[in-house]
């Protein structure tokens, strides 16, 4: 599984995975740049009509980009995961032809799974960037909690992508139980990319290439 994770990060630096990253962080910051925009506009048109005094608009213009600034930071993760998350098939072949160049490969998922895949790693980032916010206030079983909530989503929902692309549903499912425990540890490492700060911006393209490799050794091992 280390192996995995040493050939999945090294892959990252591989032209195709650079081509997605740049795609995605460029979308990414182009939509919070403008999500900006408009939140400011619209604080500061909202304050202009009741705040007459000029140093309670000045106190208001910089507790207004403060509270933006923090917000966004929040919102980095999830809304690279979603661009990202349109571009993760792309992403899982390339891994499937590099393992094995003569081998099947995955069905690419229609648009409209590929966008429900995509909202589904944008919401499961949200809600663990909200219970990150929150577990701050519980010293101690913070980064536990934390951590163990991130290994469990993000290992099940990569896992899923990777899986999906060659079995039905309910086979992932199963799947997925007979080899729990192996892949909640895959999941713990992916749970250190989330948890650190502009790193966690290369989850979705070092999730994918992980995942892949897992899933290639667990439905190659035959059930007993």
């Amino acid at each position: 599984m280390l192996d995995d994770a040493i050939t999945s990060l090294k892959e990252i630096f591989t032209p195709a995975f650079r081509s997605v990253l740049l795609k995605s962080l460029g979308l990414t910051f182009a939509f919070l740049a403008a999500l900006w925009l408009i939140l400011d506009r619209l604080a500061l048109s909202i304050s202009a009509g009741s705040i007459s005094a000029p140093w309670l608009v000045l106190i208001v213009k910089v507790m207004t980009a403060l509270g933006l600034f923090v917000g966004l930071l929040f919102l980095i993760a999830p809304v690279s995961m979603l661009v990202a998350g349109f571009f993760l098939d792309e992403l899982a072949e390339h891994v499937e032809t590099n393992i094995y160049p003569a081998g099947q490969k995955g069905t690419v998922a229609p648009a409209m799974q590929s966008i429900w895949l995509a909202v589904k790693f944008s919401a499961v980032s949200l809600l663990v960037n909200l219970l990150a916010f929150g577990l701050w206030l519980l010293p101690g079983v913070n980064a536990v909690i934390f951590f163990m909530a991130n290994a469990y989503l993000f290992s099940r929902e990569y896992f899923e992508l990777a899986a999906l692309r060659f079995h039905p549903v309910a086979e992932v499912r199963n799947l997925r139980e007979r080899n729990s425990l192996k892949i909640y540890a895959a999941g713990l490492i992916l749970a250190v990319f989330v948890a650190t700060p502009v790193v966690n911006l290369v989850t979705p393209l070092f999730g994918v290439a992980f995942m892949v490799r897992l899933h290639k050794r667990l439905a190659a091992r035959p059930t007993r």
